[in-house]
């Protein structure tokens, strides 16, 4: 491609290490649809003659079809997408595919292929996360009055339903389904025109390229176009975040299914056994979910550091862009499907949570509000009474609930019979009114409510 300049070939090892056609391939549909756009504005300027631009449609329609069927032949000796692109289309009609590459360079040219398949993934990810956060609201539904122990540092702390649990999640999802949102109107400017950094002569009309590729508008700044690749990071950060939600979940379910918490059980789909343990059932799907949240944040990472220190414009660093991205978004979309097969297949175990939420002295923080609500002590004043109350019952051996009046009279005598009314599991969930509180009648006001927004987004994309 550059036999004018150059008298000789590349050595091998040049080759080896510029060749990026063996994870570039996968932007072949994004190139041909950028090239139909370009030759498309070229006839209609006039820069091309619209029957050699037909031609070159043709071909590349062609090509179009032997890529989606598997049929195009990839090869190494053309370094990358575009060039094996416009030498088959040379194959094809000749020529005139050289007229093609008029007023574009492979700079612009990648970037916008890069953006066309970024924003394809983010679309396909927030499918995937929706999905996700349906399974979610569902089983929130189902289990709105399961009671489970809540945790701080690991350690009981207050009653929890197994429903309000799944919500957090769907929260969690939904803030990640923003950033990919944000990031994808962010990055929806067309680059193809910056040519390779300051632009071109020729009368082109950069506007209609970008309707064309269903981009808002083109890019302002010929430099930046074909130099920045923070598109792709934001893209990357999004997807960090995202699987570190993933991968806590996934150690909660790990937690979950061990016989020391026996809280869910996972279906044959989804767990593993040993070669030489036979009673063994293993978390696996959970297990890989959480470590590979490092391979999405390690794309993350190394394309930061790739950027970090180039000057303007294009330098072939950023040929690193690709492949930790591709890595990135697929593994993140298999832990998507992962974990929505594992939040549909679980199975709670609600007895085990049921009698978990009521040791360590759960419902201490209740009997501290009914201090405060009905004799009116301070709030630090009943903590103190409290923590007392809880070091009587510890040295009975007894939950505050089965603890007696009497002993509890000894540390505040103003306690009455009442204080049972709040010292339940049950009672102590369905006290929590608060917005956003545990209660089961929010849990099921709160995942009705995301089925029908989640429902109402499927009908309005349909």
């Amino acid at each position: 491609m550059w036999g004018g300049r150059f008298s000789s070939a590349p050595a091998a090892i040049m080759e080896e290490i510029n060749a990026s056609i063996e994870f570039d391939k996968r932007l072949g549909p994004q190139d041909v649809r950028g090239s139909l756009a370009h030759v498309a504005m070229l006839a209609e300027a006039g820069i091309v003659e619209k029957a050699d631009a037909a031609r070159i449609a043709e071909g590349l329609r062609q090509i179009a079809g032997e890529i989606e069927n598997g049929e195009f032949q990839f090869s190494r000796a053309l370094e990358d997408i575009h060039m094996n692109v416009e030498s088959r289309l040379a194959d094809l009609i000749g020529p005139t595919a050289g007229r093609l590459h008029t007023a574009r360079s492979r700079n612009d040219q990648v970037a916008t292929d890069m953006r066309l398949w970024v924003r394809d993934a983010v679309d396909d990810l927030d499918g995937q996360l929706a999905a996700l956060q349906h399974a979610l609201a569902t089983r929130a539904l189902e289990f709105a009055g399961a009671v489970m122990p809540g945790f701080t540092h690991l350690q009981s702390a207050q009653p929890v339903t197994f429903g309000h649990h799944l919500l957090a999640y769907v929260e969690m999802f939904g803030r990640d389904r923003s950033r990919f949102i944000d990031a994808r109107r962010r990055m929806n400017e067309c680059p193809l025109g910056a040519a390779a950094l300051a632009g071109t002569s020729f009368p082109i009309d950069r506007h209609q390229t970008a309707a064309a590729l269903g981009f808002d508008r083109p890019t302002a700044n010929s430099l930046d176009s074909v130099s920045d690749r923070d598109f792709v990071l934001e893209t990357l950060s999004a997807a960090a975040i995202c699987a570190v939600h993933l991968s806590r979940f996934a150690e909660e379910i790990v937690l979950w299914a061990t016989p020391q918490f026996g809280f869910v059980r996972l279906s044959d789909a989804f767990s593993t056994g040993s070669s030489i343990m036979p009673q063994k059932r293993n978390p696996d799907a959970a297990e890989l979910v959480r470590g590979k949240a490092g391979r999405v944040i390690g794309a993350l990472n190394g394309l930061l550091i790739v950027m970090k220190g180039l000057p303007l414009t294009y330098s072939k660093d950023m040929q690193e862009d690709k492949e930790g991205a591709f890595d990135a978004i697929q593994t993140l979309s298999l832990c998507l499907a992962a974990m929505t097969g594992m939040v549909q297949d679980l199975t709670p175990n609600l007895p085990a949570m049921r009698k978990a939420a009521g040791s360590g002295y759960a419902t201490a923080t209740d009997l501290a509000d009914w201090l405060v609500r009905v004799l009116g002590l301070p709030f630090r004043e009943a903590h103190h009474v409290t923590g007392r109350i809880v070091g009587l019952a510890s040295e009975k051996g007894v939950g505050l609930e089965k603890l007696s009046l009497e002993a509890m009279q000894s540390v505040e005598p103003r306690i009455t019979q009442e204080i049972f009314t709040v010292l339940g599991v049950e009672k102590s969930v369905r006290s929590r009114v608060s917005f956003g509180g545990t209660a089961p009648a929010n849990v099921r006001r709160e995942a009705r409510r995301w089925l029908r927004k989640l429902e109402r987004n499927d009908r309005a994309g349909a």
